[in-house]
């Protein structure tokens, strides 16, 4: 028999309510130009009050700026074009996003993911997906185009349900967001984001974006292994066997052809060749990609590591265009990158008004006045480090339910935790890794997720009735499992006091 869409209970309900409550929202820029103006208002109102903190780093006494005032209002509009183009992820994500784009349209990620799937032994099939799943998130929406309902059709082909494959890879591509081995556009985004809301306390303290790359990259084999005993031991056994019409084979999920295979090669030759230059450059002593005083952690490779995604992305992306033909010329090349520019114009417009927001509350110094009371608040509560991170993960995991972009929600949490935290001796890397999990934990069962719509519409392929209760209840239990996983992992990096990436600590000393 087909599986059977949710039962329409209280369950139900819930999910409609949920569903409304999110399409109510206005647009995330609209949110952020509200918030804004609130900021605005809020600083005239914490003035005329007489609102007032002492710093816990400098002991200074801290009162907020009245940006409504003759002085507040010339500062807006003299500061407005350089809060935009001054705002620290938009430069990073535009240049990281130019190197993906090479890579994207000539077909390399593409085929490394299929290579990555179709070449996996049946036995590892389910981990494989999931994996993979997590790998994808490097080039944004591939995963989501081309991973899921390559998944459905695989599964199929080797008598398993096809639900059950696409359930897979959802949960790698979406549920496993905050992990994977290489950094993608997302970790200099987060990061960007965390600098600046980390300056609202200490003006001098930077966040890299390999800030949780250490925590990432252990995360990625825990959520692609929970990931598939969930497929394996849950979801496909509540399906059962798949009885429906089998839908049509796409020959784009056939095998590799010669042309593919040979493009691959020389994409591979180029990433061995800048592998080499790299560690040619760090491994001596005197090596050129050193740092000036000679470190690792003070090298371009970590502080520019954005320039080097953009270079390795996009000479791999050259190297497999011109052997695959997909490139012809340099205008093919220049198409590709104005293209990943085109995915982020609705980005650049929800920037425009996330900077403004940023740049008022550092001005209005409601930032750390909202830190210190919060800070004052928790410590007195003294819940101690590992509940107050997992309240933090579950407030990020019930606010994606209603507010689907991580960048947008992280925009919105990072400049009232970050600080808050600081002040409590824990620092911006640890704040930023734990909103990821929450994040990532429930995209699988957020009807606000920008591709749950899509996701419906191909699992409908094969169970033509399947709604969102339908989705949500088959991904319900990667939701539970990924939580419980993530935490057990993030218990026992606390527990260790293991880096969270590259010089980035558990704790924060605030200067004195």
């Amino acid at each position: 028999m087909q599986s059977t869409p949710a039962s329409k209970g209280i369950f139900q309900r819930m999910l409609n309510w949920t569903e409304k409550a999110g399409n109510a929202l206005p647009h995330p820029a609209t949110l952020f130009a509200i918030f804004a103006a609130s900021t605005l208002v809020l600083s005239a109102i914490g003035y005329a009050l007489g609102w007032e903190v002492i710093h816990p780093g400098t002991k200074e006494i801290i009162k907020p700026i009245n940006l409504l005032s003759h002085d507040g209002i010339h500062r807006i509009l003299l500061e407005m074009v350089d809060n935009f183009t001054g705002f620290a992820p938009l430069g990073i994500v535009l240049v990281a996003m130019l190197g993906i784009g090479i890579a994207e349209q000539s077909g390399l990620i593409n085929a490394v993911i299929r290579l990555l799937v179709l070449n996996s032994p049946k036995h590892l099939l389910t981990f494989v997906l999931v994996f993979s799943g997590i790998l994808s998130n490097v080039a944004s929406d591939v995963g989501y185009v081309l991973l899921i309902p390559l998944a459905g059709v695989i599964f199929m082909a080797v008598g398993r349900h096809p639900v059950a494959g696409m359930a897979a890879a959802f949960a790698g591509v979406s549920g496993g967001f905050s992990a994977n081995l290489v950094l993608g556009t997302v970790d200099p985004l987060l990061a960007g984001l965390s600098e600046e809301a980390a300056k609202i306390l200490d003006p001098s303290y930077t966040v890299n974006p390999t800030a949780n790359y250490y925590f990432m990259v252990a995360s990625t084999f825990v959520i692609a292994i929970a990931g598939t005993v969930v497929t394996d031991k849950i979801v496909e056994p509540r399906l059962g066997k798949y009885t429906g019409n089998a839908v049509e084979r796409d020959e784009s999920f056939d095998g590799m052809s010669k042309k593919e295979k040979r493009g691959l090669w020389m994409a591979l030759i180029t990433l061995l060749v800048i592998a080499g230059i790299t560690l040619l450059g760090i491994i001596p002593e005197s090596g050129f990609f050193r740092g000036a005083d000679g470190g690792i952690l003070t090298s371009p490779l970590i502080k520019g590591v954005v320039a080097m995604l953009f270079l390795t992305a996009g000479l791999c992306g050259l190297a497999y265009g011109i052997t695959t033909g997909s490139f012809k010329n340099d205008s093919d090349v220049m198409a590709g990158m104005a293209a990943s520019m085109k995915s982020l114009a609705t980005y650049m417009v929800l920037v425009f008004f996330a900077a403004q927001f940023v740049a008022y509350f550092k001005w209005s110094n409601l930032g750390i006045i909202l830190a210190v009371k919060g800070a004052s608040f928790l410590m007195s509560a003294d819940i101690g480090l590992i509940p107050l991170m997992i309240l933090f993960i579950l407030l990020a995991a019930g606010i994606n339910m209603l507010m689907g972009s991580a960048s947008a929600k992280w925009a919105i949490l990072a400049p009232i935790f970050i600080p808050m935290f600081m002040i409590m001796g824990y620092s911006p890397e640890l704040s930023q890794v734990v909103y990821r999990i929450g994040d990532s934990v429930t995209n699988v069962i957020s009807p606000m997720m920008s591709f749950f719509a899509l996701i419906i519409a191909f699992v409908q392929k094969y169970e033509p009735k399947a709604g969102i209760g339908t989705i949500i209840a088959t991904m319900v239990p990667y939701s539970f499992v990924f939580f419980i996983a993530w935490v057990i992992l993030l218990v026992a990096w606390l527990l260790l006091g293991v880096p969270l990436g590259p010089d980035a600590g558990i704790h924060y000393t605030l200067p004195q």
